[in-house]
């Protein structure tokens, strides 16, 4: 296949360019998050790296059939990768890929709780932004969606790393206005200026208020009964607010198709 190699995980490569000024990246940490056709048989590729952050990249030639088959069978999300890329352009050329991993097994609700975290990156993220931690939770995070028995607690806590790193983090052990401790017995807002602010529940419909006794369950790591709806209503406010009106199509495919109503997102 020109344009692009495959091999297994021990290969070692190396490539040039003729331009010294062209950038080059070999063998680097990477998951795909979205893939769309380009051309009569390439790939757009939505990628996230560990040193690079979320770019994209063409794979030219990725869906034409090979001797060896074909490397759009690697060129899918979840999979851990190893990805060489080069270009002077803002959209470089994949040039090489290699499994760096084995994929988690993630079949309905699972699969679209990956589907949901990959749109989330995609919606949040800026392009060519590095975040290497935010890289490592996203490894976690599948791991536990492949193999925890609280698919729920595992976005949560995604969502909230996610916020952290993005640099829109709040405590939810504490008053983000006045600097005082979460009370058990108090109710709280969300804002997006403060974080949790303590209010009155009922006061105004539009605003949910949410159980401090619950708020410190989550500050706790803990999930169980109220405060696992507690943490899906509020995360969902928070991340509204820095997703915008268009709707995530993850979200929307998973209530179409789970009986549950989408309960986990």
């Amino acid at each position: 296949m020109a344009g692009l190699t495959t091999s297994v995980p021990c290969a070692v490569w190396a490539t040039t360019t003729p331009d010294s000024s062209a950038m080059r990246v070999s063998l680097q940490p990477s998951y795909i998050l979205h893939s769309r056709p380009y051309r009569d048989s390439s790939l757009i590729l939505e990628v996230f790296c560990a040193e690079h952050g979320r770019l994209s990249l063409v794979s030219k030639g990725a869906r034409r059939r090979s001797k060896g088959g074909s490397s759009v069978a690697l060129l899918q999300p979840f999979i851990p990768l190893l990805l060489s890329f080069s270009g002077r352009s803002e959209m470089k050329t994949l040039t090489h890929v290699e499994p760096a991993g084995v994929a988690p097994q993630l079949r309905g609700e699972r699969l679209f709780s990956g589907m949901y975290i990959n749109e989330l990156l995609m919606r949040l993220l800026h392009r060519h932004d590095p975040h290497p931690q935010l890289f490592a939770n996203y490894g976690t995070a599948l791991g536990e969606l492949g193999d925890a028995e609280q698919v729920e607690v595992c976005l949560r806590r995604f969502e909230l790393g996610l916020l952290d790193e993005l640099g829109y983090g709040f405590s939810l052990a504490e008053d983000g206005l006045s600097g005082e401790a979460i009370s058990e017995d108090g109710w709280y807002h969300f804002s997006p200026d403060c974080g949790l602010v303590a209010g009155v529940k009922g006061a105004n419909p539009a605003r949910p208020a949410y159980s401090g006794a619950e708020l410190l369950l989550l500050s706790q790591g803990k999930y169980g009964g109220e405060a696992r709806s507690v943490a899906r209503r509020l995360m969902r406010e928070v991340l509204a607010q820095y997703l915008g009106s268009e709707p995530l199509k993850s979200r929307d495919l998973f209530h179409g198709r789970s009986p549950q109503g989408g309960e986990s997102q």
